[in-house]
């Protein structure tokens, strides 16, 4: 069996407060693979973001990784001291952040920033530096790279910073690309490309990726595997077609249940009552058990553990012995 480049085990992470200890991650475990696209899902707060930021070492005070392990083929990296954590980020592992702006200096050529990027993680000359990031800027669609190397982030488009963004994310051939949400500013045509982009240099590098995201569409369209996360914890993990054809976790099933389709028509689409709990107010049991209309008595007390269902793991009481026929 292949070795999986990211591996994650009850990996919690935490916020000290004055008003106590916030869990803002609280268990998750779950491996990506070689040229394996990892979608993950869930409402705003639900411990996306989090997530990634802990894998590449972007959790600062008040914030801490409280548990659990993260490897990267193999070796631990959640323990590593800081100047050995910077050493991997950007060279093995690299981040496409939401907004491009925020991502590059916009005192500095995109040319200047791929150049040092590529010159701190790889034993380059200047001079390769610079044909380096021609050859990165044509390979993400960069028209002209050979001129455009030279301009100014605010010369370039909103989908044309992304590219660079990725260029940038690529530089020095990472085994693991975390992308968090990296569609959400561009407009729809412009996601295709930069969706269809994302697949094809996963593909032949055999990087793999975890895709931050709320838009299921762009899940179906990129993703090999997704997982739904809740409060912290993922709820459900497995295939994309059977998460999103046939979800299991009540959860699951109301967001895939409020993606409109063109295949049936509907007066009204599925709507989750309720909102995400705030970190501090966390219910006991199972988190979303005050939103879920198939909740029972024991959903208040016991959390759910994942259980083997269906090629994918489920967080939720419906799925165990006791009560499998109440969900067959």
């Amino acid at each position: 069996m292949t070795e999986p480049v990211l591996s994650v085990r009850d990996l919690k992470v935490q916020f000290v407060t004055r008003r106590g200890v916030l869990k803002a991650i609280d268990g998750v475990s779950f491996d990506i693979a070689p040229g394996e696209v990892l979608g993950v899902v869930g409402e705003s707060g639900a411990g996306k973001s989090v997530t990634g930021s802990a894998v590449i070492g972007l959790i600062e005070p008040p914030g801490r990784i409280a548990g659990g392990e993260i490897r990267l083929k193999g070796e631990r990296i959640d323990n590593l001291a800081p100047e050995a954590m910077r050493r991997v980020r950007g060279k093995r592992i690299g981040m496409i952040f939401q907004d491009p702006l925020t991502s590059l200096n916009p005192l500095y050529t995109v040319g200047e920033q791929l150049v040092e990027t590529i010159r701190t993680h790889l034993p380059l000359s200047a001079g390769q530096a610079r044909r380096r990031a021609i050859d990165l800027l044509a390979e993400v669609g960069i028209p002209a790279p050979d001129r455009r190397i030279d301009g100014y982030p605010h010369e370039f488009s909103g989908g044309m910073r992304q590219r660079v963004v990725i260029a940038l994310a690529l530089s020095a051939e990472p085994e693991l690309v975390i992308a968090d949400e990296p569609t959400t500013a561009l407009d729809v045509s412009v996601q295709a490309q930069i969706i269809t982009l994302i697949k094809r240099l996963c593909a032949e590098r055999g990087t793999a990726v975890m895709l931050v995201t709320h838009d299921m569409g762009v899940i179906a369209e990129t993703a090999d595997r997704v997982a739904v996360m809740y409060s912290g914890r993922i709820v459900e993990i497995g295939p994309v077609r059977d998460v999103v054809k046939h979800p299991l976790h009540p959860y699951a099933v109301g967001l895939m249940g409020a993606i409109p389709s063109l295949e049936t028509h509907a007066d009204r689409l599925v709507q989750i009552r309720g909102s995400m709990p705030r970190l501090s107010a966390i219910p006991p049991g199972c988190a979303f058990h005050p939103r879920c209309e198939r909740a029972f008595a024991r959903c208040a007390v016991d959390r759910p553990e994942p259980l083997d269902r269906d090629r994918r793991k489920v967080a939720c009481h419906l799925y165990d012995e006791a009560h499998a026929e109440i969900a067959s």
